[in-house]
């Protein structure tokens, strides 16, 4: 098939595209509670006459188009989940859901892979298209339900997609190698000596001492850490105390960890819990840590990397393709990398022109400009069939 076919056909479903995307926008669903999503989903796959598993992995999907001949698997993998934010756009397809909101795209990224299923149905291949419509990425908790539930299985290769708002729609961006970073969890519970306060000799303060543990936290980036190897940590909550003038007892803190590198990684815990349980010891706190490994650095494969980018070239152009940043945000995409090979790229979803204010990813402010909808699913489409039909994997 001529890649300016992939294009037109493509553009051809644009419309319903975006209607079963603006549907799914107006009735956002947490990580965890994608059933409505889940069935709409599955709904459409049905039509198509695809073998479709549902409740994998949670509320994943699982769509199967068997081609003419034997032949590899090729995954194709999008999201579904929402965000607890509360919604700051003006367009008529806003959510419905107060504090819930698609702020990261996934409404788009399930559309671009239904109509990726739309444009393979029908086309000749030599293997299997494997759809998966994956539950709860925004936990990092989705990619490893579905993985225990067997999607990978004989499945040869994986290639995914994200929107990118800063990035024009119409563009694509690629990277070789590590693409995305890590992402662990800290949970820290301080205990002290509650006491009035303004007797603090009395006590023992957890809330000092959190703040010591936050500044000291630093020193791992600056000072332990090789300034060549990204290293971020990051306390995001607080929560002490009930009064103004009371010492309390505990304070809790959470963060995140991120890294660029898998050794890096497995030297942040030891450094995280070695650094609080010192410094909580040194202000006579008593600390609890949980140190959760979520999400490993995401790495793209050569070989998949050079086979998205000559199908993009193809389709768009080089000139609009691009190389990617690297960027310290997670994805858990990078699970399935971890058992297979594959390439996760980034789709503009952005405007054309700077002049137009473009508003990033999680931002309660977010737009996806929609021409990226039926570019994204001719991208992926492509991918698979010509993989299997074009090139040995």
């Amino acid at each position: 098939m001529s890649t300016s076919t992939w294009l037109e056909d493509g553009r051809q479903l644009a419309e319903e595209l975006v209607s079963f995307r603006r549907d799914l926008h107006l009735h956002p669903e947490l990580s965890l509670q994608e059933s409505e999503t889940a069935a709409k989903t599955a709904a459409q796959l049905e039509k198509l006459g695809l073998r479709v598993r549902r409740n994998v992995g949670g509320h994943g999907i699982v769509a199967e188009l068997i081609g003419d001949e034997p032949g590899p698997i090729i995954a194709l993998r999008a999201d579904m989940d929402a965000l607890p934010i509360h919604e700051e756009t003006d367009v008529p397809f806003a959510s419905t859901k107060p504090g819930i909101m698609h702020a990261c795209g996934h409404d788009a990224h399930t559309a671009i892979l239904l109509g990726a299923a739309k444009l393979l149905r029908g086309r000749k291949l030599k293997g299997t298209v494997r759809f998966l419509f994956q539950a709860a990425e925004e936990i990092n908790a989705g990619a490893k339900a579905m993985i225990q539930d067997g999607v990978l299985e004989d499945v040869a290769e994986i290639y995914g997609l994200h929107n990118l708002p800063t990035l024009s729609a119409g563009k694509a961006a690629t990277r070789y190698g590590s693409l995305m970073g890590s992402v662990d969890r800290i949970d820290i519970k301080l205990e002290g000596k509650g006491a009035h306060g303004a007797i603090p000799n009395q006590g023992i303060d957890p809330i000092v001492c959190a703040s010591a543990i936050v500044l000291a936290l630093q020193s791992i980036a600056s000072r332990e850490a090789s300034p060549f190897e990204p290293v971020v940590v990051t306390i995001g909550s607080i929560h002490a105390g009930e009064a103004n003038n009371v010492i309390p007892q505990y304070a809790e803190l959470t963060g995140t960890i991120r890294t660029f590198d898998a050794k890096v990684q497995e030297q942040m815990k030891e450094r995280i819990e070695r650094l609080i349980n010192g410094v909580a010891e040194s202000y006579r706190c008593k600390a609890s840590i949980h140190y959760t490994e979520q999400t490993p650095v995401l790495i793209n494969d050569d070989n998949c990397v050079r086979h998205t980018e000559q199908v993009i070239d193809d389709l768009i152009g080089c000139d609009n393709r691009i190389v990617a940043p690297p960027t310290l945000a997670g994805e858990d995409f990078s699970i399935y990398l971890q058992h297979v090979p594959g390439c996760f790229f980034w789709l503009g979803s952005g405007p054309a022109t700077d002049a137009e204010q473009a508003f990033g990813l999680h931002h309660p402010k977010f737009y996806l400009h929609e021409a990226c909808i039926p570019l994204g699913a001719s991208l992926l489409a492509a991918i698979a069939a010509e993989r299997l039909n074009g090139n040995a994997v």
